[in-house]
């Protein structure tokens, strides 16, 4: 361990909460713990320069679910559980707007659509037929119907004539999200070491040792909240699952506004900085994108640009200006897992790719878990 006197005196010693992973679920998770042990020593360790995961590289989507995904929970949940997902997910984003201010984040309540396939009779139907029993499910909730139908005011060509469309989904800035989330985890005093990758850890008599790849140290309490990379430290039922996104260059006269959603979520798109931010297509290849190497693949590439020209900017001239890829974590269930391992050990994972919506929730119920 090529450490001085200094940097394992001031850095490395009398922890007494070690989190891994500085995302949405670990810096929500510090600023839990701080609030209910302001005298306590928090070190998060990240394993990139910036969060690794999904955090700074989502869509910016403040949303809790489209008709069709509601439906589709619906074929595997049972009613109730469908409600607390939703409920988990709108408390969520409420928490994260009440902690950095609408202002922060740059959250704009602009709405969410879902468009259907134009060969998609069947799912098109079935959502349409379905959307008023969605509707009387979540009516006590949100004190109104949360789905409409509206017609199609943005030229999208090659989907069926009419739109799905609720007005209380939102947008935000991803990255003055995590900016201003650091910001605030930091001058409260908690220590975030970045670049810095736990290959295990071990819990003894009294404390944790972990080990990284640059050192090992001690800690009283171990916070686990890697979401896709969980199974790299712990056995739990989480599989990575990568995202893949891209991102034209400003385009002249955009008239496209809101959240977007296709094919039950698996494709979304957005509007941002006068450009069309586009992610999804990991259905075309599930086993490919079951993965932690954040890499693009031909056939999702050239599928989202395909959207692109037949679909969204049918008549529009744009350019890809990059590509970029996150890493979520998903399971059988999108309940995610907020549990006690051991007596030290606790972990805050699977978030289903609904982070921005349940981070906030996760990281303080994970933190509330701790004595």
């Amino acid at each position: 361990m090529n450490l001085s006197y200094w940097e394992i005196k001031t850095y490395l010693s009398n922890i007494d909460y070690t989190i891994v992973g500085s995302g949405i679920v670990g810096l929500n998770c510090a600023l839990r713990l701080k609030e209910r042990f302001p005298k306590a020593t928090i070190v998060v360790l990240e394993r990139g320069f910036l969060p690794q995961g999904a955090s700074t590289k989502n869509a910016g989507f403040a949303c809790f679910g489209s008709l069709s995904e509601i439906l589709d929970d619906l074929n595997t949940h049972s009613e109730e559980e469908v409600v607390q997902l939703i409920e988990k997910r709108r408390n969520g984003l409420s928490l994260l707007r009440q902690t950095l201010s609408d202002q922060t984040i740059d959250y704009q309540q602009n709405g969410g659509y879902e468009l259907f396939d134009q060969h998609d009779h069947e799912g098109y139907d079935y959502c349409l037929s379905h959307m008023d029993k969605v509707n009387a499910l979540l009516k006590p909730h949100f004190k109104e119907d949360v789905f409409q139908i509206r017609d199609n005011p943005f030229h999208f060509e090659n989907i069926q004539k009419q739109l799905s469309f609720t007005p209380f989904e939102g947008q935000i800035d991803t990255g003055k999200m995590m900016r201003s989330l650091t910001d605030l985890v930091l001058n409260k005093g908690v220590l975030i070491l970045n670049s810095v990758t736990v290959e295990q850890f071990e819990e003894l008599n009294g404390f944790v040792q972990i080990e990284t790849g640059e050192f090992q140290f001690k800690t009283n309490h171990f916070l686990i909240c890697t979401n896709g990379f969980a199974s790299k430290l712990i056995n739990v039922e989480v599989k990575p699952a990568r995202a893949q996104v891209l991102i034209t260059k400003p385009i002249q006269n955009l008239k496209i506004k809101g959240t977007f959603h296709l094919d039950k979520g698996f494709y979304y798109f957005r509007n941002i900085d006068s450009r069309i931010l586009l992610g999804g297509g990991r259905n075309l290849d599930f086993k490919t994108e079951e993965t932690t190497d954040m890499a693009q693949t031909e056939i999702i590439q050239n599928k989202l640009e395909e959207l692109l020209k037949t679909t969204i900017l049918p008549n529009t001239p744009f350019e890809i200006e990059q590509s970029w890829s996150g890493i979520m974590g998903v399971g059988n269930t999108k309940k995610p897992i907020i549990k006690q391992l051991s007596d030290r050990v606790f972990c805050g994972v699977r978030l289903g790719g609904m982070g921005i919506a349940i981070g906030s929730h996760v990281g303080r119920e994970l933190a509330d878990l701790v004595d």
